[in-house]
């Protein structure tokens, strides 16, 4: 209750404007009920119509919607009793809010469907009567046909409405477009519905809801018609839009289902729990069913998925599995379409919500780029063993044994799993296998565990006894060797190298008696090489012993040299090639590094191993990537991934990604760029490596975007990855992405949130040795809060600061900036007024002369404090003519302003005329704005003289800038002329 001195009639409706620029929500709804009660008390009725169609526009867009039927009804009954209280406006309003009354009875399943037909024709009629066309009535009866599922009725309303003539009562243009896309996504015509929504999603047609609504229309239809990169854009641009709006649950209920079925179902589930409200608020069923039908379908999905014990937020704001939310959701759904289509007397809302939560994924997985939780590991189905003896053939284990030694010999990758393959038949059939292939089956599973050093080793050694016991020694030197790299891996280096020693000196000697080959030979010495190069960061003299691991790995290169028609051998000198490539890259040699690495991946495919090149090709990339050679590195970067394909690690696969990211970048190439960093953060996350790669990754892919222009898309990638940089990266990362995200929101029309942004920045920035970037970012901080509406104060003592910190670099140009601005921000209602901006300007002027004047003459610096004098000049010109109104025509005491105007513009043209011909854009614009005071002073002759000089100066010069100046200088002396006849003459 509203209690002290009522307010006037201006007083409520200011307070009713502002209130319809508060966020949409509970509170916005209550003071537009306390203002409709303070209308009523003023006995004010025009007031109190306005008052009521406030707070209908609250209700509406809000969870509240069913309420807006009662301030509705009260309106029409004034207008009833007396048009005379409704303006031209009020009166307009009220046959446009018919329209938002009729169909948003349509989404209470309580009205009854004759009672919506009821008010469908009072609407007809009173439109009708006002003289409108049928357009809006018509699309009023498409949307019940369809609604109930009266396919025939709803394609002649459709038909009908597409026809009658667009007038005022017409809903805006994007919205209508909303609708009849929608219409046509429903009928499986995806390519018109998506023509017929580019004009909103283009930007060309636009209101308060769109293109937030037919951003989340479109997400289905694109990734049916394959449209995916479309799609992602479309999800991240258009969710931002909508996830504060409670009257938009219907478009966020879109994008979760969008995550349900593009494979980003813990990314629906973080849509999910950021919506808890909207489980539980009732005034609009329709959207609510809507939102538990793609939650039924999203919980589902996790369920197949075997996450159905996975706790989620819910209802109440407590904790659900998957699938008991799963059953309530479905359950709750179920029961409105029923409640729906037993108002409707069909069952068209259940088949639809049926059908809804049926939908299998449209795609296995698209990368969104954004940061989402990852979900729990999955229950893992108990395997069972296939039958044996009940026709199911049982494995050749000879066979499998062939196979796994042929790709053994062959280099193939895909050793590992063959061996695995072995050990696993054996164990089904219950057959033993010969010491020989035991000791295969734990070599290979030695390699493949050699993350895990400890148990690698054990398998080593196990694997070095069995081949022993199969009369294999230098199988099992050579086994016993990589043991040693294994211990070698957990910091065991001086241990391991001894042990590596022993094997290689026992290797020599059994290659001498015939009973080791090269290959085994070799790959001990190659350890030994690895180990030699681990060891050298404990070691006094690292130079000597990383000499001394080259040393080894050129021996082994050699040695292998001659077999020219040895695959193995091919490949183990291209090993040895490739480390000596990394060994001439760590001395700064580039050229000797570029060389044998290259050399290195001819000799894999030469040996038929093209899958090896992707390392040696790798580091290429990095070492063009360091030495500026972009174009290079994005060809080495390139060949890496096709050469190692399927076969390279999840976290190998994202570095080369963020490699060639970078590389495109430095190219200039920002599409390029961005598809690999995408890349790159969805391998990060295959790898359990979001923090850290992925995070590096949406760093980039957001940078990339921001280059691109999808301002949306930047700001929604960088606030996503944003507490994994904080948490978990440098203060550098940090303070990049807070600076993208500020100028995205500036961008977005969010000055507020922009200067936060830019204000945490400019905080870690302060401890920084480089004081620059603290400076800058304290300025952009200063920008962005006097851009922001109610912030003038904080905008003027950020400025000052701002100004301090540029004083202290000693950058003049950005000290006259800084003063510049709070010059006009003086001018702003509630400051000091051009007394007060005066001096700033002044103290602006002479940071700029002192500048001008230390600076050597003809050079670029002393051409830039020329244009940072001649603006300061100009725009305080600029500021003596706007701080008053008046024109000295209509008051005598503004002239001495305007002359002193004049005679800065004058200075202005001046401080330029030294820079000639190369600044007759900016000096003319200048000699222009002085005509033009000339006029207000009644100065004619003047205004003219100046208007013939800005011609003279633009005489055989062509292009847009001379056609506009002389078009305006032409509308001057037109002025001029019209001001005193006699002056053109002179």
């Amino acid at each position: 209750m509203t209690t002290g001195t009522p307010r006037g009639a201006d007083d409520i409706r200011r307070a009713i404007g502002e209130n319809r620029a508060e966020p949409e929500g509970a509170a916005r709804n209550a003071r537009a009920e306390r203002l409709a009660e303070e209308a009523e008390r003023s006995g004010d009725r025009p007031l109190l119509v306005e008052a009521l169609f406030n707070l209908l526009i609250a209700y509406n867009y809000s969870s509240e919607s069913d309420k807006k039927f009662v301030p509705f009804a009260r309106v029409l009954k004034m207008w009833d009793e007396d048009p005379a209280d409704f303006d031209r406006f009020a009166a307009h309003s009220l046959h446009w809010y018919f329209k938002w009354v009729s169909s948003g009875l349509l989404d209470q399943p309580h009205i009854p469907l004759a009672a919506i037909q009821k008010w469908q024709a009072e609407m007809a009629h009173r439109y009708r009567l006002a003289g409108y066309s049928e357009r809006a009535v018509r699309q009023g009866e498409f949307r019940i046909a369809r609604h109930i599922g009266d396919l025939p009725v709803a394609e002649r309303a459709y038909a009908a409405w597409q026809s009658a003539d667009r007038d005022r009562m017409s809903d805006c243009h994007a919205c209508e477009l909303h609708l009849q896309g929608e219409w046509q996504a429903y009928l499986g015509q995806d390519e018109q519905a998506l023509e017929s929504w580019q004009p909103v999603l283009g930007g060309e047609l636009t209101c308060a809801h769109e293109p937030h609504a037919v951003l989340a229309s479109s997400l289905l239809p694109l990734l049916r018609l394959g449209r995916s990169d479309e799609a992602r854009a479309h999800h991240l641009r258009g969710y931002r839009m909508v996830r504060t709006m409670e009257s938009m649950r219907a478009s966020v209920a879109r994008h979760i289902e969008f995550c349900a079925l593009s494979g980003n179902e813990a990314r629906g589930l973080e849509i999910l729990a950021q919506h808890p409200a909207h489980f539980t608020t009732t005034g609009d069923p329709d959207s609510l069913m809507d939102h538990l039908a793609v939650a039924a379908l999203l919980t589902a999905r996790l369920c197949a998925l075997g996450h159905g014990d996975q706790q989620l937020p819910g209802p109440d704001g407590t904790l659900w599995t998957a699938t008991a939310l799963h059953d309530h959701a479905e359950s709750r759904a179920l029961d409105l379409a029923a409640r729906f289509d037993g108002r409707n007397g069909t069952d068209a809302v259940s088949t639809a919500v049926r059908a809804r939560m049926s939908r299998g994924p449209l795609l296995a997985r698209l990368p969104l780029g954004v940061r989402a939780p990852r979900l729990a590991p999955a229950a893992e189905a108990p395997v069972s063993a296939p039958p044996v003896g009940d026709g199911a053939p049982e494995p050749d284990l000879t066979e499998l044994v062939a196979e796994a030694r042929r790709l053994t010999e062959s280099g193939n990758p895909g050793t590992t799993a063959a061996w695995a393959a072995v050990e696993s038949a054996a164990e089904l059939s219950g057959t033993p296998l010969d010491a020989k292939s035991r000791a295969e089956v734990a070599d290979h599973a030695g390699m493949a565990a050699i993350n895990d050093t400890g148990r690698s080793a054990a398998l080593f050694a196990r694997a070095a006894a069995l081949f022993e016991e199969a009369q294999e020694p230098g199988e099992a030197a050579a086994c016993r060797a990589r043991g040693g790299y294994a211990r070698a891996l957990s910091g065991e280096t001086a241990a391991a190298l001894a042990d590596v020693d022993e094997q290689c000196a026992l290797l020599r000697t059994l290659h001498g008696e015939g009973r080791a080959t090269l290959r085994q030979l070799t790959g001990a010495l190659l350890v030994r090489s690895r180990v030699l190069a681990r060891s050298a960061a404990d070691a006094a003299d690292q130079d000597a012993v990383l000499s001394a691991a080259a040393d080894q790995a050129a021996e082994i290169a050699e040695q292998c040299r001659p077999h020219t028609g040895e695959a193995a051998l091919m490949a183990r000198q291209a090993e040895a090639t490739a480390m000596l490539g990394r060994f001439a890259a760590g001395r700064g040699d580039h050229e000797t590094a570029t060389e044998l690495l290259t050399r290195a991946v001819a000799l894999y495919h030469r040996a038929g191993r093209p899958w090896y090149a992707a390392d040696p090709e790798s580091v290429l990339a990095d070492l063009s990537l360091r030495h500026g050679q972009a174009a290079d590195a994005v060809r080495h970067g390139l060949a890496a991934l096709d050469h190692g394909g399927e076969l390279l690690e999840p976290a190998y696969r994202a570095q080369l990604h963020l490699l060639v990211a970078q590389a495109h970048g430095g190219l200039g190439d920002h599409e390029a760029a961005a598809s690999h960093a995408l890349d790159a953060s969805q391998w990060a996350d295959e790898a359990d490596d979001s923090e850290g790669d992925g995070a590096t990754a949406r760093l980039m892919f957001g940078g990339a975007l921001r280059r691109l222009g999808r301002t949306t898309e930047c700001v929604a990638v960088l606030e996503s990855v944003l507490p994994d940089l904080v948490r978990c990266h440098g203060e550098g990362d940090v303070v990049q992405a807070r600076w993208w995200i500020a100028e995205c929101q500036l961008d977005l029309g969010e000055a507020r949130e922009a200067a936060e942004q830019f204000l945490l920045a400019a905080t870690i920035a302060e401890g920084w040795e480089e004081p620059h970037d603290h400076a800058m970012l304290a300025n952009l901080a200063a920008d962005a809060l006097s851009r922001a509406p109610g912030l003038t104060d904080q905008a003027v003592s950020a400025y000052a600061r701002a100004e301090e910190l540029w004083r202290e670099i000693g950058d003049p140009h950005a000290v006259t900036r800084t003063l510049r601005a709070r010059g006009w921000l003086e001018l702003r209602e509630g400051r000091g007024g051009p007394a007060a901006a005066r001096p700033l300007m002044d103290a602006a002027a002479k940071t700029a002369a002192g500048a001008l004047a230390a600076a050597p003459a003809g050079s670029d610096l002393a051409a830039e404090q020329r244009f940072d004098l001649a603006d300061t000049q100009r725009q305080t010109a600029e500021l003596l003519v706007r701080s008053d109104d008046a024109l000295p025509a209509e008051d005598p005491s503004a002239a001495s302003r305007y002359v002193e105007a004049v005679g800065l513009l004058d200075l202005a043209v001046a401080t330029l005329a030294p820079l000639g011909d190369t600044v007759r854009d900016r000096r003319t614009a200048v000699t222009l704005m002085a005509g033009w005071l000339e006029l207000d002073l009644s100065r004619p002759a003047a205004a003219t003289a100046r208007a013939r000089s800005v011609t003279a100066a633009y005489e055989g010069v062509e292009g847009s800038v001379a056609e506009q100046r002389r078009e305006e200088a032409a509308t001057l002396l037109a002025a001029a002329a019209d001001q005193d006849p006699d002056s053109s003459a002179q």
